[in-house]
């Protein structure tokens, strides 16, 4: 390995000869200059892992020569050191890009721990989150051989999402496959604890431990226990959005919202926009949806929108909580509305209560199936995590977000349903009216192999509608999908790998519920 090469200058570099004997010993090959001039023309002419930039020297100056060096060399990191502790000189040179910033007097183990931060920190990072992993391995894998009851779940699969984001972009390889491995049987077990327990939670009210809260009852026991009179309050429903895509916006969400709760709760089966949100707005199952509303529920072999009511089925649930306010309803589906929902927003910040869905990451996520330039850019998943967070950052989802936080808009994020990477085709017969969705199948005479599938021989035992007598719903589990035995082998092919949503996964049904309070 050959040895790290480091510029340091500074009018009195004679004064510092301990500190780089110091350094030399550690096996750094430094280069001294005494002024910005001769630190360009260094940078110009040589490679060199890191500068350290002395901020007062004669002739330009060290931000002067700060700012031909990033011109020079964008990526090389420089660390500015300086006698003086005024703010506009440490604001100048954040501003110019930085990698560190110190005050004289420097002693050598502060130079070398800056150094060991800035040039094998990457290095350093992946070996203490592999050496951390390993150590959660056993105790993970052991979890799953014990029953998990809904909150240890909930703990279960955040401590996954934490330890694929921590993992994102690491060289050892080897440990991603380890707990990507790992992530499969715990969908493997989640898929067990669903087709035990469904049934009994979707009669269930959601009011203990046992029971998780689902979409039928998250406005009324997941959303406005959070709301207190008189203050603006928005619900902010992104469809299709994981817990591990809230952990990467989070980061730009946090420069204006407090996160104060951060909770999952579990989507209803199927685990697709028609039905899961039309469970949330109504407060309502699906087969109740029907009783109750048969003008304005859609069966899968309907023609038309499934989701063309909701602001309806919102302020009726709202009517029958007597709660005393109805929600102003915004529905984003491209880039126009959005832009014009943040032009309105100073009119609609004024409602007590409001409510914005936004389809982005639906559509994202459909995309990376039909076009192959989406699917290369989010080739995996920490890819597919950094095009949500890169589309976020620069979306007028962000420019809506700061408003309300400046008006202290009080907020809480949410969604319907989540995605799963699917790459296992299970095959399915059924006729022409047999729904065309990869992760669940509702139909009259389908034929396929029951240990591969949850099934729902009665709809109704799950609320769900009955379209004809002898229907029926199963659902793919864990990373599988559906495909008919003709041409089998191209579907196959085509949908591997591909992000879909509609049955049984922890990434599809453990969803976030985040509450925030403006800072």
């Amino acid at each position: 390995m050959s040895k790290i090469k480091i510029l340091w200058a500074d009018d009195e570099i004679d004064h510092l000869k301990s500190h780089i004997f110091f350094l030399e010993e550690k096996g750094y090959e430094i280069t001294t200059v005494t002024n910005g001039l001769d630190a360009t023309e260094k940078v110009k002419t040589h490679h060199y892992d890191l500068v350290f930039l002395d901020e007062n020297m004669p002739g330009i100056s060290g931000l002067e020569a700060l700012k031909i060096i990033k011109e020079l060399q964008g990526n090389l990191p420089v660390v500015m050191i300086t006698k003086s502790e005024e703010d506009h000189i440490m604001e100048d040179a954040i501003g110019s890009k930085i990698a560190d910033y110190l005050i004289k007097p420097v002693n050598p183990r502060q130079i070398l721990s800056t150094i060991i931060k800035l040039t094998e920190g990457k290095r350093l990072e992946t070996e203490s989150v592999t050496q951390r992993y390993q150590q959660d391995f056993r105790n993970i894998g052991m979890a799953f051989m014990d029953y998990l009851d809904w909150p240890k779940w909930k703990e279960m699969y955040k401590k996954l999402v934490y330890w694929e984001t921590e993992m994102a972009g690491s060289e050892e390889t080897g440990m991603e496959e380890i707990l990507k491995t790992q992530k499969q049987d715990g969908n493997r077990e989640f898929s067990k604890y669903i087709a035990k327990n469904y049934l009994k939670f979707v009669h269930a009210n959601g009011d203990n431990e046992e029971n998780p809260l689902m979409s039928h009852h998250l406005i009324q026991k997941g959303v406005l226990p959070h709301k207190q009179k008189g203050e603006p309050f928005c619900l902010l429903l992104l469809d299709n959005l994981r817990f591990d895509q809230w952990k990467a916006i989070q980061v730009e969400i946090s420069k204006y919202y407090r996160t104060t709760s951060e909770d999952l709760y579990m989507a209803i089966l199927p685990t697709t926009t028609q039905y899961a949100r039309n469970a949330i707005f109504s407060g309502l199952m699906p087969s109740d949806i029907e009783k109750r509303f048969g003008d304005k529920w859609s069966n899968d072999e309907d023609e038309g929108g499934k989701n063309l009511h909701e602001e309806f089925f919102l302020n009726d649930q709202l009517k029958r909580l007597r709660v005393g306010y109805e929600s102003k309803y915004v529905k984003v589906t491209n880039l126009s509305s959005a832009k014009q929902m943040v032009e309105q927003l100073p009119n609609i910040a004024q409602e007590e209560f409001f409510t914005i869905v936004y389809n982005f990451i639906d559509t994202l996520s459909h995309a990376r199936t039909d076009s192959k330039i989406v699917r290369e850019l989010a080739e995996n998943e920490a890819a597919y995590r950094a095009l949500t967070s890169s589309w976020f950052d620069h979306s007028p989802l962000l420019d809506a977000i700061k408003y309300l936080s400046s008006k202290k808009v009080k907020l809480v994020i949410t969604t319907d349903h989540g995605s799963v990477k699917v790459d296992n085709a299970v095959k399915i017969v059924g006729d022409k009216d047999t729904t065309t969705n990869l992760r669940y199948k509702t139909g009259k005479r389908m034929t396929y192999d029951p240990k591969e599938v949850f099934e729902i021989a009665t709809p109704s035992d799950a609320l769900l509608p009955t379209q004809h007598v002898s229907s029926r719903f199963v659902f793919s589990k864990e990373n599988d999908f559906f495909v008919y035995p003709n041409n089998l082998n191209h579907y196959a092919k085509y949908y591997k790998d591909t992000f879909q949503h509609g049955g049984i996964s922890m990434e599809e049904m453990l969803i976030p519920l985040i509450v925030l309070e403006p800072k």
